[in-house]
């Protein structure tokens, strides 16, 4: 398996859909994808995540079933990072800044965002 997954955007589509759905065939997949798309484009996706040891497969009858092997966290912390280093020049306060200006974000969710960076800021005080 991959030290840091790096996904494409239409990677991370397909990945997105198998997160969500716990595994997917060709067909089932294209079906969720957010644009239109060739079978043979999804099957193509669906393989270079194979080899790139995201995703295994299984025969379903005459079919291949698909199923994650990386956990979405794994994915979604190396996307970020990629985010905050291109787009935020490594500024991860650019970043929670325009998450909490641009999203609505409910009061329980902001105040859970306030709880990691004071347990975070209590734990570097320690050291």
């Amino acid at each position: 398996m991959p030290d840091e997954p790096r996904l494409t955007d239409r990677e991370l589509d397909a990945m997105s859909i198998l997160w969500r759905e716990g595994s997917g065939t060709v067909t089932e997949v294209r079906e969720r994808f957010p644009d239109e798309l060739a079978y043979t484009t999804v099957l193509w996706v669906l393989q270079t995540l194979e080899e790139k040891g995201f995703v295994r497969h299984e025969k379903e009858g005459r079919a291949y079933r698909y199923y994650p092997i990386i956990e979405r966290e794994e994915a979604g912390g190396s996307a970020l990072n990629r985010i905050v280093d291109k787009v935020f020049h490594g500024s991860a306060a650019m970043l929670l800044a325009r998450l909490v200006s641009e999203r609505r974000l409910p009061p329980a969710e902001l105040q859970r965002m306030r709880d990691l960076l004071d347990r975070r800021l209590a734990g570097e005080e320690d050291e």
